[in-house]
């Protein structure tokens, strides 16, 4: 019996002792305890930066990440959250202020950190991925707009990315032949990075400036400022030297912070790669001038460099790794050909004809995307004369262009469908200057050389240049441009004319350029282009037949007496606006040109411009952009003229000889910075002006009821252009403002500046006019009390911006949200007083039946905004849009298929 009380006795024991003697640990030990953790929470955070080093890794390889690894770091974050909080907690074990301790929070934080020492002993334990961390997937292939895949570059291609994810190779190099591809697989190259997020940010820029040895310091700059651009970066210093110091330090790793507390999110946003792509290489291009870092390990950046010729990126610019890309395979060549032309290729009579067709391309896909374009559809006979044309295709030589590359463009020329385009093709090759051809300038052009002798109105002339311009895009003989400043002469293009931003700038493969300019430069065009006028020997070489002249003069000082081409029609002159240039031109230059009808001059400088001018009868088109200028009042002799600008130019007064010019139908002042008088009645005289531009220009218009013979230009006097459909301008005051009707009734785009004022401005019947039509709309310092703002009827709003209105404070009624149905982007910054976006008291109201196509909304430095309306709770959102300058708690309903929110 007594064994048996003895037994019963230790099971007794054994269920309640020690688990009384476990909670009394809890209790008694509690400092141990939390001690204990936070070793363990110290020594598992360093086991997961160490993890996180491989598996960073392998994310940058392209290598995706196993779940088990990710659960992993996934349950060490949080458990490492819980146990810094409670250890937090550690510092309140007593109460009645610290004279008794308290023994409950004790016990608590005894058992909890007990307990999540255990947790973290099992996933230390569980640290052992026997299957690896990661596994190798096939990337989904996004591609570039445009690339065609082939097996034969796809390998090339994983090479590439190969070379971009090891960390030794910090430059890399793609050659190969001019027409065989490599920027369009240096555009994949760069996609595909973006998709695998190997960089944070990459940066594309064109330097076939490179081809003229002169362009240096330009070219350098321009690699810079682009750099800088990308990066988001902005320059303090101005010259070469110091942006280069400046960007190198910007490229460079930034010294690590000691090891500390740091949330994951924050070291992740200080890791950074920059991948940039120098397209185009004609030589050696000095990176330590620019301020790209090369050398140094501690480059955060990696080049990717292209180039015709492989030595000069291996040997001059020490490219680590060179791939050659070759020409299309014949499978390969074939696939993109019937890709192209059409499965009627597939016939037995077309086939052979097309194979040989196929061979005098040369397996380049410039050649074979031309002539495919071309002969789409097209019968058996017209590939048979396409291919006995480009057999007897006289060869040629040009430096970097295999003759079959010439042969297969000069056809597509050949083969255009009307002469209209083919004379806009040589044109745009004689405007080409190693970057993008703007639309703006193209317009002034062909209007100055009556390409469109039919049309007469411009809406109508740009209707039809953009579609000659697509059916060349088409052919592939032009291309979409990257920028849209210009054409390289320092025009600052309109963005009215040409509002869709596909439009406003094209652009030329260069093996086109040069086809286009050697086909100009024969009968029956004539056209002769020198980039580079450097002696009074290159006179001699312009011919006297000449029709179309584009010259640009860099070190000539001085131009010859005159010019003997009486058959010139199109005549471009632009002087360097560095170091020693060609200043003036002589009175008797232009004595033998009267059939001229286009001339461009830009960065010359004018006392007085050139008394031959007055006999250009013909002349349609005349810029004088950048040029300094004296007195112009010869310009009134041109009564033909239809396109005057001076963009950029410092002319101070329009004379009043300008009122002849009763055929102008574009005139363009923007950024004349010094124009200060426009007499009355010169603007009202241009009775055909369609078109008038001012940005950051004239602004000094009279007052309508002070206006006399001697003041300058009102307002009101452009009511009396019948014709005016766009205008670009500055109205400091409100006041200037007419009260009834402003620029009359046909504008169709238009950018208006209108200076200080209050709502009752909004309230005129000219401006609630132009309110109806307004796309953008943007008010600044505008003094509204209290608000809402006293507007109606938006239907094509698009973008609205209100900044600096303090002492607005409801921005808008409920009945005025139904009156912006196309409102897409909407921006309220700096408004001391606002409260409300939307007037309060309105319960079950859906955002989006308000704004139903708004896609951006940014709200910054708002210290007294309450909410955004109500709205109803069924509202379904994806995020949560917050005012964090001033009241960070507010939350604010958003729409479902947001795509930015931003905030201040």
């Amino acid at each position: 019996m007594a064994e048996i009380v003895i037994a019963v006795a230790g099971k007794v024991s054994e269920y309640l002792v020690a688990p009384i003697g476990c909670h009394l640990g809890y209790l008694f030990c509690y400092r141990s305890h939390a001690e204990k953790l936070r070793n363990q929470v110290q020594t598992l955070r360093t086991a997961k930066d160490d993890q996180q080093i491989t598996v960073d890794e392998a994310t940058r390889k392209g290598d995706e990440i196993r779940p088990v690894v990710q659960d992993w770091l996934n349950q060490v974050d949080r458990i490492t959250v819980e146990a810094e909080a409670l250890m937090r907690d550690d510092q309140n074990m007593s109460c009645l202020n610290g004279w008794c301790p308290n023994l409950i929070s004790r016990y608590q934080l005894g058992r909890e950190a007990y307990k999540n020492s255990q947790v973290i002993v099992g996933i230390q334990t569980a640290r052992n991925f026997l299957d690896g961390i990661s596994y190798r997937v096939l990337p989904r292939r996004a591609t570039f707009k445009g690339y065609e895949c082939f097996q034969s570059r796809d390998s090339t291609l994983n090479q590439i990315m190969d070379a971009l994810r090891d960390d030794k190779t910090k430059m890399i190099g793609i050659c190969g032949m001019g027409g065989v591809g490599k920027t369009m697989l240096v555009k994949q190259v760069a996609q595909q990075a973006k998709q695998q997020n190997l960089f944070t940010t990459d940066i594309f820029i064109d330097v076939s400036w490179t081809r003229d040895s002169k362009k240096d310091e330009e070219g350098i700059a321009k690699i810079q400022q682009r750099t800088a651009e990308g990066l988001d970066f902005q320059f303090k210093g101005k010259d070469e030297s110091t942006r280069a110091d400046e960007l190198k330090q910007r490229l460079q790793k930034k010294k690590e912070p000691e090891k500390g507390n740091q949330p994951e999110k924050e070291k992740e946003q200080k890791k950074e790669n920059i991948l940039i792509i120098l397209d185009d290489i004609w030589k050696e291009i000095n990176l330590e001038k620019v301020g790209i870092p090369f050398k140094d390990d501690q480059t955060i950046c990696k080049l990717v460099l292209v180039s015709r010729n492989e030595n000069r990126l291996r040997k001059d610019m020490g490219a680590h790794r060179c791939f050659p890309i070759k020409p299309l395979q014949v499978e390969e060549d074939w696939h993109l050909l019937k890709n192209i032309a059409g499965d009627s290729v597939e016939g037995d009579q077309l086939r052979p004809i097309a194979i040989e067709v196929l061979d005098k391309c040369g397996g380049l896909p410039i050649a074979i995307v031309t002539i495919a374009k071309a002969l789409k559809d097209e019968t058996v006979a017209v590939w048979k004369n396409a291919l006995d044309e480009l057999r007897s295709c006289a060869p040629i030589n040009i430096e970097g262009m295999d003759e079959k590359v010439y042969s297969c463009l000069k056809w597509s020329y050949n083969h255009l469908n009307s002469d209209e385009v083919k004379s806009l093709f040589l044109l745009c090759g004689c405007m080409s200057y190693y970057g993008d051809i703007s639309m703006d300038q193209m317009l002034r052009y062909v209007i100055g050389l009556d390409f469109f002798d039919y049309i007469n109105s411009l809406e109508r002339a740009i209707n039809k240049l953009v579609a000659l311009v697509k059916t060349l895009k088409a052919s592939s003989l032009l291309l979409d441009g990257v920028e849209d400043d210009g054409d390289g002469s320092g025009v600052g293009a309109s963005r009215l004319l040409f509002m869709d931003g596909d439009h406003k700038s094209v652009m030329m493969h260069d093996l086109v350029r040069d086809v286009a300019r050697i086909i100009a430069s024969k009968d029956p065009h004539r056209f002769k282009v020198v980039e580079d006028v450097r002696s009074d020997q290159d006179w001699t070489k312009i011919e006297d037949e000449s029709k179309f002249i584009s010259l640009y003069c860099k070190a000539v000082l001085e131009l010859p007496p005159k010019l003997v081409c009486p058959k010139l029609q199109f005549f471009i002159l632009q002087s360097d606006s560095g170091g020693a240039s060609l200043n003036t031109i002589p009175n008797t230059f232009f004595e033998v040109m009267s059939q001229l009808k286009v001339l461009a001059l830009f960065g010359m400088h004018f006392p007085t411009l050139p008394s031959t001018l007055q006999s250009l009868a013909n002349l349609r088109t005349l810029c004088l952009d950048r040029c300094k200028l004296g007195e112009v009042a010869i310009i009134g002799e041109l009564k033909k003229l239809q396109v005057l600008s001076m963009v950029g130019s410092d002319i101070q007064q329009l004379p009043r000889e300008m009122m002849q010019l009763t055929n102008l139908r574009l005139l363009d002042l923007n950024y004349c910075k010094e124009l200060k008088v426009i007499p009355r009645d010169i603007l009202s005289s241009l009775s055909r002006l369609e078109c008038l531009f001012m940005k950051s220009s004239f602004s000094e218009w009279a007052v309508e009821e002070v206006c006399d013979g001697d003041s300058n230009v009102c307002l009101s006097e452009l009511n009396n252009l019948h014709c005016l459909r766009t205008i670009e301008v500055k109205i400091p005051k409100a006041k200037l403002v007419p009260k009834a009707d402003i620029f009359g009734h046909n504008l169709t785009s238009y950018a208006i500046f209108i200076g200080s004022g209050d709502e009752s401005l909004l309230s005129r019947d000219g401006i609630r006019k132009l309110l109806r039509t307004t796309e953008e709309l943007k008010l600044l310092g505008l003094e509204v009390c209290d608000g809402p703002i006293p507007v109606r009827s938006f239907d094509n709003l698009k973008t609205l911006v209100v900044r600096e209105c303090h002492r607005l404070k409801i921005l808008f009624l409920l009945s005025m949200g139904r009156d912006l149905p196309q409102l897409e982007e909407m921006t309220i910054e700096d408004c001391d007083e606002m409260q409300q976006i939307m007037e309060e008291g309105h319960v079950g109201i859906n955002l989006q039946l308000l704004f139903p196509k708004l896609r951006s909304l940014e709200l910054c430095f708002l210290p007294k905004l309450v909410n955004f309306g109500y709205f109803s709770s069924e509202l379904e959102t994806t995020s949560e849009a917050m005012c964090s300058q001033g009241n960070p708690d507010i939350n604010m309903p958003f729409f479902n298929y947001q795509d930015e929110v931003k905030k201040g």
